[in-house]
């Protein structure tokens, strides 16, 4: 009776669908991260991985578990309940009836509809190799950056020429087959020169399988793999506090082929899941590859693993491959009726002794060593009303870190999640990224406690308070220090309209800049925006402010205009905005369109002007060509950057262009 008054309610309803291009996705994502404080290598793999599953999307009729669980903007709750519903009311005959699932809001069915559709409902096998090659999906993509300036390093220190570019090639067949290719090369790297005569500074390449009977998935190539809650390994995906809780209820390990720009994030070898009995998984992994480094006088130990991936000068590509890792370990994971238990072994060995210079008091707690290993449990409990995971992890660090979080929806319109975390001062994890205030799992314990509201219908409020304390002194805080961190958000959504408001608050303790003994350091940032669109346009206007008191007062604003206009063949996107900030500790972050696969969230302090234009246009119906051009006006300075970055002008202008053949 609830499914056919809720079907006849969308039949009355008339729904409102966002002018269909590729980014549009990108706007709604913005609302829910926090840049400030995540991790960009992280950040892009996991805008990586939105935007391919934008460009391949999964069908609700056939998904699995896993399936949903490869979409990083959902959480267990959220994915109990869309199996619930499949299982109950399968199959799904339009993306309208997302809106019986009560813990999916407005923001959340909008933007899951960039990355999924309702699809038939064909239960097959696998598919013979034929049927893949004759029906698999080709992408070919080139992406070439010109700068309009010239860099310090560009004249004598950089060995390559100042473009950057990068071709990308997939090979997709739904869920079960994927071969990806990425050649990248960096602004000032030798290109078919010096150490890369064979082109690229970077390549990668993977081959997936999924679904091949009890075989559920299976990589050779490089990858990125997540267990647990991401105590032990987690090179997959990564996000603010705004969005990690998401990530964190997930009830299978995720393997997915790397086919990244970044340079250091990833396993090189194979690694696969088998499912052994109903609802019990083994997954298997090792990684052998080659890593930069920063080595000590006499060659024998490494002082500093690098992850920049920059090969541009000589003595960045002496510090290039001079150093290797071998990884490998397992998961054995069990699954029932909500419940889930699981157990990780991992083991790692360097060429050579890590020996990271300790003589600074925050460093002393530093991996060392030859080989590591790290064992955890984790387990959790999933329904519709109620999630509860966590991870308990240690290794020859002869200590401990464990991660448990709760969430519960107390109805359809309100929820709570309750977070503590206790990373030991002592415990470490070379390849560990999870929920954490200091941007590592060491060195931290403390309580999160995040509701979300919706009290009347387009409305939702989002508020979160977390509380950290460190036990051991870090960078800048040469005593045990504190941080608190506030957070309330207001939007309100229509067809239509979009509103937002923002508020945030940081406070963490640091030396004193002007004194001895630890000061409060108070971060309040705000934003405003106002969003209008219909199919076809799209106008967006937004003001951002961000006051810092740290041994003084830093005060900045910026206000921006987007405008769009969106049809069946083209697209094209113009912002313009004015910053005006004290400094670097008022410095402001603002979301900005870009080509595919190419994350753009830059921060502006100073003062001067910002202008982007983004076009795209089909050419015929597999041709893509995308074009951006942006510049940014400094009146405060004659020069931007420093070191061999820095340019000798006022202002700085990118030209990108893109171009994308599917075949």
């Amino acid at each position: 009776m609830k499914k056919l008054l809720l079907t006849a309610t969308m039949v009355l309803f008339t729904i409102y669908t966002v002018a269909q291009n590729q980014q549009e996705w990108e706007r709604l994502y913005d609302e829910l991260i926090s840049p400030e404080d995540e991790d960009a290598e992280l950040q892009e793999s996991t805008y990586e991985a939105l935007t391919d599953l934008a460009a391949h999307p999964i069908n609700l009729n056939t998904a699995t578990r896993e399936d949903l669980e490869r979409i990083p903007i959902l959480n267990a709750q959220q994915i109990e309940e869309i199996c619930e519903y499949l299982y109950r009311y399968a199959p799904m005959r339009s993306l309208n009836e997302l809106m019986m699932i009560e813990s999916l809001d407005y923001a959340h069915r909008q933007l899951l509809s960039y990355f999924v559709y309702v699809g038939a409902d064909e239960k097959q096998g696998y598919p013979p190799l034929k049927k893949i090659l004759h029906e698999g999906k080709n992408e070919l993509l080139g992406t070439v950056q010109i700068p309009f300036y010239e860099r310090k390093g560009d004249k004598d220190a950089y060995l390559g020429y100042p473009y950057k570019h990068w071709i990308r090639y997939t090979f997709n067949y739904g869920t079960y087959f994927k071969v990806g290719l990425i050649g990248s090369q960096d602004a000032g790297e030798p290109f078919l020169s010096r150490q890369n005569k064979w082109g690229y500074d970077y390549y990668s390449f993977y081959v997936a399988l999924r679904k091949l009977g009890r075989l559920k998935t299976f990589v050779v190539g490089r990858y990125r793999l997540r267990c647990g809650v991401g105590l032990i390994l987690n090179n997959d995906l990564g996000f603010g506090k705004m969005t990690t809780l998401s990530a964190l209820g997930r009830s299978s390990n995720e393997i997915r082929g790397h086919v990244s720009r970044s340079e250091s994030n990833f396993l090189q070898g194979t690694a696969a899941t088998v499912s052994l009995s109903k609802g019990l998984d083994l997954t298997g992994f090792i990684s052998y590859r080659d890593i930069d480094a920063t080595l000590n006088q006499d060659g024998t130990a490494i002082q500093t693993i690098l992850k920049t991936g920059y090969h541009r000068t000589q003595k960045e590509i002496d510090k290039k491959h001079n150093a290797s890792q071998f990884l490998s370990g397992g998961n054995l994971h069990y699954f029932h009726n909500g419940f889930h238990i699981g157990w990780t072994g991992l083991y790692y060995a360097l060429s050579k002794e890590l020996k990271p210079i300790t003589q600074q008091p925050f460093r002393r707690y530093y991996p060392q060593g030859k080989s590591f290993w790290n064992t955890s449990i984790d387990y959790g409990y999933i329904s519709r009303r109620l999630t509860f995971q966590g991870e308990t992890a240690t290794g020859n660090c002869h200590a401990w870190a464990t991660l448990n979080n709760a969430s519960v929806m107390l109805s359809s319109d309100f929820s709570l999640v309750a977070l503590q975390r206790f990373y030991s001062y002592r415990y470490y994890s070379l390849y560990s990224q999870s929920f954490s205030e200091g941007g590592s799992i060491q060195n931290e314990s403390g309580i999160y406690i995040g509701a979300n509201w919706s009290p009347i219908r387009h409305l939702s409020l989002m508020a979160y308070t977390d509380i950290a304390y460190f036990a051991w002194q870090k960078y800048q805080a040469s005593a045990p220090s504190h941080s608190r961190d506030y957070l309330l958000s207001m939007s309100w959504q229509s067809p239509s309209w979009t509103f937002l408001i923002k508020y945030r608050l940081k406070r963490r303790e640091k030396d004193n800049p002007i004194g001895e003994g630890l000061i409060w350091k108070n971060e309040q940032r705000g934003r405003i925006s106002a969003q209008w669109s219909n199919p076809t346009w799209t106008v967006k206007t937004q003001g951002d402010i961000s006051y810092c008191q740290y041994g003084g007062k830093s005060l900045g604003w910026m206000v921006s205009e987007d405008i769009g206009y969106a049809s069946q063949k083209w697209m094209v996107h113009a912002l313009c905005g004015y910053f005006h900030t004290d400094d670097y500790l008022s410095r402001i972050y603002v979301y900005e369109r870009s080509t595919l696969y190419n994350f753009s969230f830059p921060s502006f302090f100073g003062k001067g002007i910002r202008y982007a234009m983004i076009a795209q246009v089909k050419v015929i119906p597999r041709l893509t060509f995308i074009v951006k051009l942006a510049t940014t006006d400094y009146f405060d300075r004659n020069a931007i950057g420093s070191g061999l970055q820095q340019i000798d002008h006022s202002s700085q202008t990118d030209l990108t262009l893109q171009l994308k053949w599917r075949m």
